[in-house]
């Protein structure tokens, strides 16, 4: 599993987030507490929005705690919304073109889970993402796809839908020729203005999601872990959800990719 952690908000200097509290990403990089593995060595990334509809991407194979370059980056870049991703690989090869963020136009996806008994379909799945939205496919992981399926399903226009859509697809291969989990599945994603996670599993083992608003930062942090261990405040995403966050507001609706899974 992964490690990752998103703000929206007034500007910040990247490193408030990913490397300066006691539990930063970088620190859950090689000691993170509520997943399998405590390490997340396979990779790191980071989109972030400035003057541009189109986010910055940086990303390498590195381990996160020992990239110069990473924490030269976030201790000069500021910006209003960004994403940033530790990788934990669950069977694909540690490449740049397989880290997290992925981005697409305006979109930025990142993504901690696993679709079950991917490698056994994973032609299956590339099959699922139309001739148009193919020339994107980078790398080989099952995160990327979700990403241009949803992409497919309407994304620009129906965030929560879209996703969900896309999921049910995965969920629907997975039952046919995979294994269980068949998806879980905690993401973030932008298109620059808005921000949106989800927490979801098709099983009884979502992955972590928690989210705090700092009125001193005047910003919203969504992180896989509290970034503080005394720091109050922290609300826990409840499973099943796909939250939107746009300023002060958070609002929380049902992700139940589940049900057009079993329509089908």
């Amino acid at each position: 599993m992964c490690r990752w952690a998103a703000y929206t908000g007034a500007p910040i200097f990247l490193e408030e987030i990913v490397s300066r509290p006691g539990h930063s990403l970088i620190h859950q990089s090689h000691c993170a507490t509520q997943c399998h593995t405590a390490i997340n060595a396979d990779g790191f990334g980071i989109a972030w929005y400035g003057a541009k509809p189109e986010p910055g991407l940086f990303r390498d194979v590195l381990p996160a705690w020992s990239d110069p370059n990473l924490k030269s980056l976030t201790a000069q870049v500021q910006s209003h919304l960004f994403l940033a991703h530790v990788r934990a690989s669950t069977g694909t090869a540690t490449s740049r073109n397989n880290c997290h963020p992925f981005t697409h136009g305006r979109w930025s996806f990142m993504h901690n889970g696993q679709v079950g008994g991917y490698d056994g379909f994973r032609r299956d799945a590339d099959m699922m993402i139309p001739e148009a939205l193919y020339p994107h496919r980078k790398g080989a992981t099952d995160s990327e796809a979700l990403f241009l399926v949803a992409l497919a399903e309407g994304l620009d226009d129906d965030p929560r839908g879209a996703l969900e859509r896309a999921a049910a697809r995965f969920i629907r291969l997975a039952r046919a020729k995979g294994q269980g989990p068949h998806l879980r599945l905690t993401a973030a994603l932008s298109d620059g203005q808005r921000l949106y996670a989800v927490r979801y599993s098709t099983d009884d083992a979502a992955p972590s999601l928690y989210h705090r608003w700092s009125d001193t930062r005047q910003g919203r942090a969504v992180v896989s872990e509290p970034l503080e261990a005394e720091e109050h405040g922290w609300e826990e995403v409840p499973p099943y959800s796909f939250c939107t966050f746009d300023g002060e507001t958070a609002m929380v609706e049902d992700f139940l990719p589940c049900r057009l899974a079993s329509a089908a």
